[in-house]
Protein backbone atom coordinates (compact mmCIF):
# COMPACT_ATOMS: atom_id res chain seq x y z
CA UNK A 1 0.00 0.00 0.00
CA UNK A 2 2.97 2.62 0.98
CA UNK A 3 4.11 1.76 -3.11
CA UNK A 4 1.04 2.13 -4.50
CA UNK A 5 0.55 5.24 -2.27
CA UNK A 6 4.12 6.77 -2.94
CA UNK A 7 3.67 6.24 -6.80
CA UNK A 8 0.07 8.01 -6.59
CA UNK A 9 1.80 11.02 -4.73
CA UNK A 10 4.40 11.61 -7.54
CA UNK A 11 2.44 11.37 -10.25
CA UNK A 12 -0.60 13.39 -8.66
CA UNK A 13 1.91 16.57 -8.37
CA UNK A 14 2.25 15.89 -4.87
CA UNK A 15 18.19 14.98 21.75
CA UNK A 16 21.28 16.15 22.73
CA UNK A 17 23.32 14.47 24.97
CA UNK A 18 25.57 16.52 27.50
CA UNK A 19 28.84 14.48 28.25
CA UNK A 20 29.82 14.27 31.77
CA UNK A 21 33.43 14.00 32.71
CA UNK A 22 34.30 12.56 36.91
CA UNK A 23 35.32 15.25 39.33
CA UNK A 24 39.31 14.81 39.91
CA UNK A 25 41.05 16.15 43.05
CA UNK A 26 44.11 16.65 41.56
CA UNK A 27 44.82 20.38 40.97
CA UNK A 28 43.39 21.08 37.74
CA UNK A 29 45.88 22.62 34.75
CA UNK A 30 45.15 24.98 31.81
CA UNK A 31 44.45 21.99 29.34
CA UNK A 32 42.73 20.38 31.57
CA UNK A 33 39.86 23.25 31.79
CA UNK A 34 39.73 23.20 28.05
CA UNK A 35 38.80 20.01 28.05
CA UNK A 36 36.83 19.80 30.32
CA UNK A 37 34.64 22.85 29.01
CA UNK A 38 34.88 21.12 24.83
CA UNK A 39 33.28 17.74 27.49
CA UNK A 40 30.87 19.82 28.54
CA UNK A 41 29.71 21.94 25.54
CA UNK A 42 25.84 20.92 23.99
CA UNK A 43 26.22 19.28 20.92
CA UNK A 44 23.35 20.92 18.56
CA UNK A 45 20.95 18.64 16.92
CA UNK A 46 20.20 19.80 13.54
CA UNK A 47 16.51 19.25 12.26
CA UNK A 48 15.52 20.10 8.73
CA UNK A 49 12.19 21.48 8.08
CA UNK A 50 10.66 21.76 4.76
CA UNK A 51 8.34 23.76 3.85
CA UNK A 52 5.99 25.11 1.09
CA UNK A 53 5.45 28.30 2.74
CA UNK A 54 8.34 31.00 2.42
CA UNK A 55 10.81 31.86 5.52
CA UNK A 56 9.51 34.95 5.64
CA UNK A 57 6.21 34.46 6.79
CA UNK A 58 7.99 32.41 9.58
CA UNK A 59 10.47 34.85 10.72
CA UNK A 60 9.38 36.09 14.15
CA UNK A 61 8.65 31.90 15.19
CA UNK A 62 12.05 30.71 13.81
CA UNK A 63 13.48 33.22 15.63
CA UNK A 64 12.01 32.21 18.72
CA UNK A 65 12.58 28.58 18.02
CA UNK A 66 16.59 29.61 18.20
CA UNK A 67 15.71 31.45 21.17
CA UNK A 68 13.90 28.77 23.21
CA UNK A 69 15.95 26.01 22.02
CA UNK A 70 19.59 26.91 21.90
CA UNK A 71 20.47 23.26 21.82
CA UNK A 72 18.12 22.19 18.56
CA UNK A 73 19.23 23.92 14.94
CA UNK A 74 16.09 24.06 12.65
CA UNK A 75 17.20 24.14 8.98
CA UNK A 76 14.52 25.54 6.97
CA UNK A 77 14.11 24.51 3.61
CA UNK A 78 11.75 26.28 0.92
CA UNK A 79 9.92 24.09 -1.67
CA UNK A 80 7.42 25.87 -3.85
CA UNK A 81 4.36 24.62 -3.08
CA UNK A 82 3.55 23.29 -7.14
CA UNK A 83 6.94 20.85 -6.58
CA UNK A 84 6.48 20.73 -2.91
CA UNK A 85 4.63 17.34 -2.68
CA UNK A 86 6.43 15.35 -5.63
CA UNK A 87 10.02 16.43 -4.14
CA UNK A 88 8.59 15.68 -0.54
CA UNK A 89 7.45 12.54 -1.62
CA UNK A 90 10.21 11.18 -3.66
CA UNK A 91 12.37 12.14 -0.53
CA UNK A 92 10.26 9.96 1.84
CA UNK A 93 10.75 7.17 -0.29
CA UNK A 94 14.38 6.54 -0.22
CA UNK A 95 14.54 7.64 3.45
CA UNK A 96 15.87 10.42 2.83
CA UNK A 97 13.08 12.99 4.04
CA UNK A 98 13.19 15.78 6.29
CA UNK A 99 12.45 15.61 9.82
CA UNK A 100 9.32 18.03 9.99
CA UNK A 101 7.24 18.45 7.41
CA UNK A 102 4.86 21.77 6.67
CA UNK A 103 1.67 19.53 5.71
CA UNK A 104 -2.09 20.21 4.56
CA UNK A 105 -4.58 18.48 2.89
CA UNK A 106 -2.09 15.77 2.28
CA UNK A 107 -2.14 14.99 5.85
CA UNK A 108 -4.24 11.69 5.60
CA UNK A 109 -2.38 10.38 2.35
CA UNK A 110 1.13 10.66 3.98
CA UNK A 111 -0.22 8.94 7.23
CA UNK A 112 -1.73 6.07 5.42
CA UNK A 113 1.19 5.67 3.43
CA UNK A 114 3.44 4.87 6.94
CA UNK A 115 5.46 7.98 6.30
CA UNK A 116 4.29 10.12 9.74
CA UNK A 117 4.63 10.13 13.25
CA UNK A 118 1.87 9.29 15.43
CA UNK A 119 1.24 12.55 17.94
CA UNK A 120 -2.50 11.10 19.26
CA UNK A 121 -0.65 10.56 22.82
CA UNK A 122 2.44 13.44 22.98
CA UNK A 123 1.67 15.87 25.94
CA UNK A 124 1.51 18.86 24.11
CA UNK A 125 -1.46 17.92 22.10
CA UNK A 126 -4.02 18.86 24.79
CA UNK A 127 -3.03 22.46 24.50
CA UNK A 128 -5.00 22.51 21.35
CA UNK A 129 -8.94 22.66 21.09
CA UNK A 130 -10.06 19.83 19.63
CA UNK A 131 -11.44 21.35 16.00
CA UNK A 132 -7.58 22.47 15.68
CA UNK A 133 -7.52 18.24 14.15
CA UNK A 134 -10.11 17.69 11.90
CA UNK A 135 -7.84 17.90 9.03
CA UNK A 136 -4.88 15.86 10.57
CA UNK A 137 -7.24 12.95 12.25
CA UNK A 138 -7.29 9.31 10.37
CA UNK A 139 -8.69 6.56 12.19
CA UNK A 140 -8.65 8.86 15.27
CA UNK A 141 -5.36 9.31 14.75
CA UNK A 142 -3.29 12.40 15.05
CA UNK A 143 -0.45 13.46 12.52
CA UNK A 144 0.07 16.54 12.52
CA UNK A 145 -0.08 19.96 14.86
CA UNK A 146 -1.84 23.21 13.42
CA UNK A 147 -0.04 26.40 13.18
CA UNK A 148 -2.50 28.37 13.15
CA UNK A 149 -5.80 29.15 10.89
CA UNK A 150 -5.90 31.48 7.53
CA UNK A 151 -8.77 33.06 5.98
CA UNK A 152 -9.57 34.28 2.40
CA UNK A 153 -11.80 36.97 0.58
CA UNK A 154 -11.97 40.26 -1.40
CA UNK A 155 -9.90 42.93 -0.62
CA UNK A 156 -11.39 46.12 -2.06
CA UNK A 157 -9.98 49.88 -2.51
CA UNK A 158 -12.11 51.61 -0.74
CA UNK A 159 -11.26 55.45 -2.41
CA UNK A 160 -12.11 53.59 -5.98
CA UNK A 161 -15.85 52.16 -4.46
CA UNK A 162 -16.28 55.79 -2.17
CA UNK A 163 -16.16 57.61 -5.76
CA UNK A 164 -18.15 55.25 -7.56
CA UNK A 165 -20.60 55.45 -4.90
CA UNK A 166 -20.03 51.20 -4.26
CA UNK A 167 -20.32 49.52 -1.06
CA UNK A 168 -19.35 45.83 -0.27
CA UNK A 169 -21.47 43.44 -1.69
CA UNK A 170 -24.18 41.48 -0.25
CA UNK A 171 -25.41 39.31 -2.61
CA UNK A 172 -23.93 38.00 -5.33
CA UNK A 173 -26.00 39.95 -7.93
CA UNK A 174 -24.65 43.20 -5.99
CA UNK A 175 -21.14 41.51 -6.52
CA UNK A 176 -21.74 41.40 -10.69
CA UNK A 177 -23.13 44.78 -10.62
CA UNK A 178 -19.92 46.51 -8.75
CA UNK A 179 -18.12 44.63 -11.79
CA UNK A 180 -20.05 46.15 -14.54
CA UNK A 181 -20.01 49.92 -13.17
CA UNK A 182 -16.43 49.46 -12.82
CA UNK A 183 -16.01 48.12 -16.34
CA UNK A 184 -18.23 50.52 -17.55
CA UNK A 185 -15.96 53.36 -16.44
CA UNK A 186 -12.64 52.24 -18.10
CA UNK A 187 -11.83 50.58 -14.32
CA UNK A 188 -11.06 46.89 -13.87
CA UNK A 189 -12.94 45.35 -11.49
CA UNK A 190 -10.54 43.21 -9.95
CA UNK A 191 -7.19 41.63 -10.67
CA UNK A 192 -6.24 37.66 -10.57
CA UNK A 193 -2.90 35.69 -10.85
CA UNK A 194 -4.80 33.01 -12.73
CA UNK A 195 -1.37 30.99 -13.67
CA UNK A 196 -1.90 29.79 -10.69
CA UNK A 197 -4.97 27.21 -9.98
CA UNK A 198 -5.66 28.17 -6.58
CA UNK A 199 -7.68 31.97 -6.84
CA UNK A 200 -10.36 30.97 -9.39
CA UNK A 201 -10.69 27.38 -7.17
CA UNK A 202 -11.49 29.61 -3.68
CA UNK A 203 -13.22 32.16 -5.49
CA UNK A 204 -15.61 29.72 -7.17
CA UNK A 205 -15.99 27.80 -3.40
CA UNK A 206 -17.30 30.97 -2.30
CA UNK A 207 -19.69 30.38 -3.83
CA UNK A 208 -20.51 26.81 -2.99
CA UNK A 209 -19.68 27.41 0.51
CA UNK A 210 -23.04 30.53 0.36
CA UNK A 211 -25.16 28.02 -1.54
CA UNK A 212 -24.72 24.39 -0.67
CA UNK A 213 -22.56 23.96 2.51
CA UNK A 214 -24.72 26.57 4.40
CA UNK A 215 -27.80 24.03 3.91
CA UNK A 216 -28.58 21.89 7.16
CA UNK A 217 -29.30 19.35 4.83
CA UNK A 218 -25.88 19.60 2.99
CA UNK A 219 -24.49 18.89 6.60
CA UNK A 220 -22.09 16.03 6.83
CA UNK A 221 -21.22 16.21 3.22
CA UNK A 222 -17.58 15.88 3.49
CA UNK A 223 -17.95 12.39 5.26
CA UNK A 224 -19.72 10.96 2.86
CA UNK A 225 -17.13 12.41 -0.08
CA UNK A 226 -14.54 10.33 2.05
CA UNK A 227 -16.11 7.51 1.51
CA UNK A 228 -16.78 7.54 -2.27
CA UNK A 229 -21.01 7.86 -1.62
CA UNK A 230 -21.62 10.92 -2.85
CA UNK A 231 -19.71 13.09 -5.80
CA UNK A 232 -18.94 17.11 -6.05
CA UNK A 233 -20.34 16.87 -9.72
CA UNK A 234 -23.72 15.70 -8.30
CA UNK A 235 -23.70 18.55 -6.03
CA UNK A 236 -21.79 21.51 -6.69
CA UNK A 237 -22.45 21.75 -10.23
CA UNK A 238 -25.71 24.30 -9.78
CA UNK A 239 -23.23 27.01 -7.32
CA UNK A 240 -20.19 25.85 -9.77
CA UNK A 241 -22.49 27.41 -12.55
CA UNK A 242 -23.97 30.43 -10.87
CA UNK A 243 -19.93 31.69 -10.34
CA UNK A 244 -19.07 31.33 -13.59
CA UNK A 245 -20.75 34.18 -14.46
CA UNK A 246 -18.02 35.91 -13.73
CA UNK A 247 -16.20 34.20 -16.54
CA UNK A 248 -19.02 34.64 -19.22
CA UNK A 249 -19.06 37.64 -18.60
CA UNK A 250 -15.72 38.57 -18.86
CA UNK A 251 -14.99 39.71 -15.39
CA UNK A 252 -12.43 37.17 -15.26
CA UNK A 253 -10.85 36.44 -18.63
CA UNK A 254 -8.15 34.46 -20.02
CA UNK A 255 -5.35 37.38 -20.29
CA UNK A 256 -5.73 36.49 -16.46
CA UNK A 257 -3.75 33.23 -16.93
CA UNK A 258 -0.73 34.93 -18.09
CA UNK A 259 -0.70 36.80 -14.13
CA UNK A 260 0.56 35.27 -11.33
CA UNK A 261 -0.07 36.22 -7.80
CA UNK A 262 2.90 39.34 -7.19
CA UNK A 263 1.91 40.74 -10.60
CA UNK A 264 -2.08 40.69 -9.55
CA UNK A 265 -0.72 41.98 -5.95
CA UNK A 266 1.30 45.13 -7.25
CA UNK A 267 -1.69 45.94 -9.29
CA UNK A 268 -4.39 45.95 -6.94
CA UNK A 269 -2.11 47.90 -4.21
CA UNK A 270 -0.75 50.37 -6.98
CA UNK A 271 -4.35 51.64 -7.71
CA UNK A 272 -4.83 49.75 -11.18
CA UNK A 273 -7.67 47.47 -10.11
CA UNK A 274 -10.46 48.20 -7.30
CA UNK A 275 -9.97 44.41 -5.90
CA UNK A 276 -8.10 41.13 -5.16
CA UNK A 277 -8.81 37.73 -3.64
CA UNK A 278 -6.02 37.50 -1.30
CA UNK A 279 -5.59 36.91 2.80
CA UNK A 280 -4.25 38.48 5.59
CA UNK A 281 -0.60 37.58 4.36
CA UNK A 282 -0.58 40.06 1.74
CA UNK A 283 -1.59 43.14 4.00
CA UNK A 284 2.04 44.17 4.80
CA UNK A 285 3.63 43.68 1.01
CA UNK A 286 0.15 45.94 0.09
CA UNK A 287 1.46 48.47 2.69
CA UNK A 288 5.14 48.58 1.36
CA UNK A 289 3.83 49.01 -1.74
CA UNK A 290 1.30 51.95 -1.61
CA UNK A 291 1.46 53.30 2.17
CA UNK A 292 -1.54 55.60 1.52
CA UNK A 293 -4.26 52.70 0.04
CA UNK A 294 -7.09 52.75 2.20
CA UNK A 295 -8.45 49.16 1.90
CA UNK A 296 -10.93 46.59 3.21
CA UNK A 297 -12.01 42.92 3.46
CA UNK A 298 -15.21 41.57 2.63
CA UNK A 299 -16.35 38.23 2.24
CA UNK A 300 -17.58 36.03 -0.81
CA UNK A 301 -20.95 36.56 -1.36
CA UNK A 302 -24.05 34.10 -2.26
CA UNK A 303 -26.96 34.75 -4.19
CA UNK A 304 -29.73 35.46 -1.14
CA UNK A 305 -28.49 38.26 1.05
CA UNK A 306 -26.15 36.85 4.13
CA UNK A 307 -23.08 37.58 5.83
CA UNK A 308 -20.83 35.62 2.95
CA UNK A 309 -18.08 33.45 3.64
CA UNK A 310 -14.59 33.31 3.99
CA UNK A 311 -12.09 31.00 2.87
CA UNK A 312 -10.16 29.16 5.07
CA UNK A 313 -9.73 26.67 8.23
CA UNK A 314 -6.76 24.96 9.85
CA UNK A 315 -3.43 26.33 7.99
CA UNK A 316 -1.20 24.12 7.02
CA UNK A 317 0.71 22.07 10.04
CA UNK A 318 4.00 20.18 11.45
CA UNK A 319 4.52 16.62 11.46
CA UNK A 320 6.99 14.65 11.74
CA UNK A 321 8.35 12.10 9.61
CA UNK A 322 8.26 8.43 11.27
CA UNK A 323 11.68 7.68 9.69
CA UNK A 324 13.64 10.85 11.02
CA UNK A 325 16.71 10.19 13.13
CA UNK A 326 15.78 13.26 15.23
CA UNK A 327 12.52 12.21 16.74
CA UNK A 328 13.06 13.73 20.31
CA UNK A 329 14.67 16.78 18.56
CA UNK A 330 11.53 16.93 16.17
CA UNK A 331 9.03 16.52 18.95
CA UNK A 332 10.72 19.02 21.59
CA UNK A 333 10.00 21.75 18.48
CA UNK A 334 6.31 20.56 18.45
CA UNK A 335 6.34 21.04 21.87
CA UNK A 336 7.44 24.52 21.72
CA UNK A 337 5.48 25.35 19.15
CA UNK A 338 2.30 24.31 21.22
CA UNK A 339 2.78 27.49 23.58
CA UNK A 340 1.07 30.49 23.40
CA UNK A 341 4.71 32.38 22.80
CA UNK A 342 5.01 30.52 19.66
CA UNK A 343 1.64 31.04 18.21
CA UNK A 344 1.77 34.30 18.67
CA UNK A 345 5.48 34.46 16.80
CA UNK A 346 3.84 32.76 14.27
CA UNK A 347 0.68 35.05 14.37
CA UNK A 348 3.20 38.37 14.08
CA UNK A 349 3.83 37.48 10.13
CA UNK A 350 1.32 35.65 9.27
CA UNK A 351 -2.13 37.10 10.99
CA UNK A 352 -4.61 34.34 12.11
CA UNK A 353 -6.21 32.93 14.53
CA UNK A 354 -4.38 30.27 17.07
CA UNK A 355 -5.76 26.61 18.23
CA UNK A 356 -3.98 26.75 21.71
CA UNK A 357 -5.79 27.60 24.10
CA UNK A 358 -6.00 30.90 25.55
CA UNK A 359 -4.63 32.71 22.65
CA UNK A 360 -6.53 35.59 21.46
CA UNK A 361 -5.74 37.40 18.41
CA UNK A 362 -7.02 41.24 17.30
CA UNK A 363 -7.06 41.33 13.03
CA UNK A 364 -7.27 44.78 12.56
CA UNK A 365 -9.32 47.20 11.00
CA UNK A 366 -9.07 46.27 7.53
CA UNK A 367 -11.10 43.23 7.71
CA UNK A 368 -13.90 45.09 9.75
CA UNK A 369 -16.24 44.23 6.67
CA UNK A 370 -15.89 40.65 7.46
CA UNK A 371 -16.99 40.86 10.92
CA UNK A 372 -20.48 39.10 10.46
CA UNK A 373 -18.88 36.06 8.37
CA UNK A 374 -16.52 35.30 11.54
CA UNK A 375 -19.29 35.71 13.74
CA UNK A 376 -21.63 33.95 11.83
CA UNK A 377 -18.51 30.82 11.96
CA UNK A 378 -18.51 30.95 7.94
CA UNK A 379 -14.89 30.24 7.74
CA UNK A 380 -14.19 27.01 5.78
CA UNK A 381 -12.16 25.10 3.36
CA UNK A 382 -13.61 21.74 2.03
CA UNK A 383 -11.05 20.69 0.75
CA UNK A 384 -8.73 20.57 3.98
CA UNK A 385 -11.13 17.89 5.16
CA UNK A 386 -10.85 15.44 2.40
CA UNK A 387 -8.64 12.03 1.97
CA UNK A 388 -5.76 13.04 -0.52
CA UNK A 389 -7.80 16.65 -0.62
CA UNK A 390 -4.82 18.98 -2.18
CA UNK A 391 -4.27 16.81 -4.97
CA UNK A 392 -7.71 16.58 -5.49
CA UNK A 393 -8.48 20.48 -4.91
CA UNK A 394 -5.45 21.31 -7.54
CA UNK A 395 -6.95 19.01 -10.06
CA UNK A 396 -10.19 20.96 -9.70
CA UNK A 397 -8.46 24.53 -9.68
CA UNK A 398 -6.48 23.59 -13.06
CA UNK A 399 -10.01 22.25 -15.00
CA UNK A 400 -10.74 25.67 -14.21
CA UNK A 401 -8.12 27.08 -15.65
CA UNK A 402 -8.91 25.21 -18.42
CA UNK A 403 -12.56 26.43 -18.22
CA UNK A 404 -11.09 30.52 -18.63
CA UNK A 405 -9.26 29.25 -21.25
CA UNK A 406 -12.72 27.72 -22.86
CA UNK A 407 -11.62 24.65 -23.37
CA UNK A 408 -13.50 22.86 -20.69
CA UNK A 409 -16.95 23.50 -18.89
CA UNK A 410 -17.81 23.70 -14.95
CA UNK A 411 -18.98 20.32 -14.82
CA UNK A 412 -15.99 18.52 -16.38
CA UNK A 413 -14.10 20.32 -14.02
CA UNK A 414 -16.00 18.82 -10.89
CA UNK A 415 -15.44 15.18 -12.97
CA UNK A 416 -12.17 15.22 -13.24
CA UNK A 417 -12.11 16.16 -9.18
CA UNK A 418 -14.00 13.47 -8.59
CA UNK A 419 -11.97 11.12 -10.66
CA UNK A 420 -8.66 11.81 -8.57
CA UNK A 421 -10.70 11.85 -5.42
CA UNK A 422 -11.38 8.02 -6.58
CA UNK A 423 -7.72 7.19 -7.52
CA UNK A 424 -7.18 8.24 -4.60
CA UNK A 425 -9.65 6.28 -2.17
CA UNK A 426 -8.83 3.06 -4.39
CA UNK A 427 -5.24 3.42 -3.22
CA UNK A 428 -5.44 3.76 0.15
Amino acid sequence: MKKALAVLLTAILVISVISGCAKSESKPNANSDKKSAANTEVKKVKVRLMAYNQESIRKSYLEFLKKELPNIEVEFQFVALDQFNSVLNTQLASKEGPDLIETGGETTLLASAGYLLDLTDQDFISNYIETGFQAYTLKDKIYAAPLQSWFEGIYYNKAIFKENGLTPPQTFDEWMQIHKTLKDKGIKPQSMGASSWEPMMKQSMGMVLNEFYSKSENKGFDDKFNAGEVLLADNWSKALKDWSKTIEQGYLDSNMLGMDYDQALDEFATGKSAMWQSGPWALETIKQKNSNLELGMFPFPGVEKGPGWMIGGPGSALAINKDSKNVEAALEVLRVTATPEAQKALIADNVGSSFVKGVEVNLGEEFADAAAAFEAGNVYGPWLYWLGGNPIVESYGKALQEVLAGSKTTDQALKDADQTAKTIRDSM
